[in-house]
């Protein structure tokens, strides 16, 4: 069973920085696409950013340029750096684990494609104030 915790989050001020991390357990051996999501009270959820197990990468226009995703693979461990952060980056943040897609591809993070990733954490909220 996989299993995904999530820590990290925290209250910042406008143009502040948070590093997120996901430690993964039960998939020891395979390979998953691993991506982030978000929530904000009263939206929908939204894709951030998502890494294959080559290192490639999709991030949300929103985020480019801001949020890098990386992981290490010897810890079983997905990060999220978000630098200049906006009071619009509230949210809750979700890691999620894909394992259908096993690289990254045009739309995985969109609604549609955010229905492959069947694991998901419990979340950690990030608060950014202006």
């Amino acid at each position: 069973q996989v299993q995904l915790v999530e820590s990290g989050g925290g209250s910042v001020q406008s143009g502040g920085s948070l590093r997120l991390s996901c430690a993964a357990s039960g998939y020891t051996g395979r390979s998953y696409c691993m991506g982030w999501f978000r929530q904000a009270p009263g939206k929908e959820r939204e894709g951030v950013a998502a890494i294959d197990s080559d290192g490639r990468t999709s991030y949300a226009d929103s985020v480019k340029g801001r949020f890098f995703i990386s992981q290490d693979n010897a810890k079983n461990t997905l990060y999220l750096q978000m630098n200049s952060l906006k009071p619009e980056d509230t949210a809750m943040y979700y890691c999620a684990a894909n394992p259908i897609d096993r690289t990254v591809v045009p739309g995985i993070l969109s609604v549609g494609g955010a229905w492959n990733f069947g694991y998901w954490g419990q979340g950690t909220q990030v608060t950014v104030s202006s």
